[in-house]
Parts: structure tokens; sequence; C-alpha cells
């Protein structure tokens, strides 16, 4: 081989080896706009189980104890109520008030106070660069906060309904109640917690929000006044409290209970909606 011929080849081979480098380059290189190219985002549906299932996760670690005292403090109520309710009406409100607040407890009160937390810790920043939508977020933390209620309430309403004598035939009802009710607890939580300006307001807030469920939804409403029955029906949670507390009667009026529940999963929607504008709100602060 000649020089001139070992000079071409090597002139051609390293020609190629610039053109694989730049071919390398040009796939690793930023984007024009001096950004790095971003995956692509996750659909709605398995953020939302992603974000369910890690919440869950973070639930049942840090959370089982305040379970329990949510349960609790429930049956305490109905041991104390036992003393000055003999049965009926006042009965049926009160353990399905007693009930429903395990939910409100969760739901409303530790919600508001995680997510509160979450804005005032930057936590914020963190699920901002995930490529999840933020209603995933919201929803995903929601409905493991409302899910986590399931075994306080069950476990309230069954000593409830044996300490009264109240039947347990229709306690099946409560897999529509738990979720619905939780539902609109939770979006109201979550949008108390995203829309207060410092951690200390959000678990105030949470904490008369519970409050507020504890006092409208466990005394019979015929023992308050007018003015507090008005304040009764603007929360949410009375709904699925009166939706519970007629599936104790001999014959219980389903469209009352239908009533009632489409009530609590429309307020649910809602709250959601404004969570999630919370969240994006929040988000980019």
């Amino acid at each position: 081989m000649s020089v001139t011929d070992a000079v071409g080849t090597t002139g051609t081979q390293g020609g190629r080896t610039a053109d694989a480098r730049t071919a390398a380059g040009a796939a690793t290189a930023p984007a024009a706009d001096g950004c790095a190219p971003l995956a692509p985002r996750a659909g709605l549906l398995p953020a939302l189980g992603a974000v369910y299932r890690a919440q869950l996760s973070r639930a049942r670690v840090a959370r089982i104890p305040l379970l329990f005292v949510a349960t609790f403090q429930s049956i305490g109520i109905m041991v104390l109520m036992r003393g000055v309710v003999d049965g009926g009406e006042e009965a049926r409100a009160v353990v399905a008030g007693s009930s429903v607040l395990v939910v409100a407890f969760v739901a409303l009160n530790l919600l508001a106070q995680y997510f509160g937390q979450l804005r005032a810790s930057g936590g914020l920043d963190y699920y901002a660069t995930l490529p999840v939508p933020p209603a995933s977020v919201v929803l995903g933390t929601a409905a493991a906060y409302a899910s986590f209620t399931a075994p306080g309430t069950v476990v309230t309403a069954v000593v409830g309904s044996v300490l009264f004598g109240l039947p347990l035939t229709h306690l099946w009802v409560l897999l529509a109640v738990i979720p619905l009710a939780g539902a609109a607890l939770a979006g109201l939580g979550a949008a108390l917690g995203l829309l207060a300006p410092r951690q200390e307001l959000a678990t105030l807030l949470g904490q008369l929000g519970m409050s507020a469920a504890l006092l409208l939804g466990v005394l019979p409403a015929e023992r308050l006044p007018e003015v507090v029955r008005w304040a009764r029906d603007l929360l949410p949670s009375t709904y699925g409290v009166e939706a519970f507390a007629e599936t104790y009667r001999a014959r219980p009026d389903w469209v009352s209970v239908v009533v009632d529940l489409g009530v609590c999963a429309g307020v649910g929607v809602l709250s959601l909606a404004v969570a999630t504008w919370a969240y994006r709100q929040a988000a980019v602060r």
C-alpha cells in the first residue's frame, strides 16, 4: 500500500469516526432551548395507581397508631352517649355519626395536615418534577387516606350497633358510604392544606373540620338549633351520616339513601377538583 493510499484510508476512517461522534453527540445533546429532553408524561390512571400504592404503603407505616386513636375516640363517644341516648332515631344518628367521624379524622384532618406539611417543606417541588398529572397526585393521595379509614369505620359501626341494639343487616352500605364520604372529606382536607398559607393554619383548619364533623354529625339533628342545622347541611359528611343512619330502620327509604350518597359523590368531585386546582397553584409558587 502506498503512502497516499494509507493516508486516504486513515482520512476516511477518521471521517467516519468524526461522523459517529457527531451523531452520538446529537443524540445526547440538549434541546435547542438548552433543556434536556424529558420523558413523556404518564397517563392519569397509571400515575394515579402508582401514587395510590405509594401513599397507602406510607400510611400503613405512619398512620396506624392514629387510626387506633380515631377508632377508640369514636367508640368512646358512643359509650358516653349511651348514658344519654336510649335508642330509636337518636341512637341511629349517634352510631352513624361516630362511624363517619373516623373517616373525617383521617381523610379530612390528617390529609389537611399532610398537604400543609408538604407545601411548607417543599415536598410539592418533588412531585412537580415527576412526569405525572397533578390530578393523579391529589386523587391518589386522597384515595389512599380514604381507603385507610375502612377498618376503623367498620369496627366502630359493629361496636355501636351491638352497644345500642341496632341491626347489623345493612352494614354493607358502608361499602358506598366510606369511599363517597371519604372522597368528599379528603378533597376538602387536601384543599384546606394546599390553600392554607402556613402549615400551622392547615393543621388548625383540619382540626376545626373534624370538630365540625363531630358536633354536627354525631349529635342528633333534632337536638340542634335551627341555625346549626343549616350549617349541618353544608358539611358533606352529614349526608353520609344520614344515608347510613337510614339503613338502620326496619324499612329503609333507599331512595333517600341514594340521594344522600349522590350528594356525597357530587361534593367529592367538586372538592377534589378544587384540591387539584390548589395543587397546581401551590406547585408553581
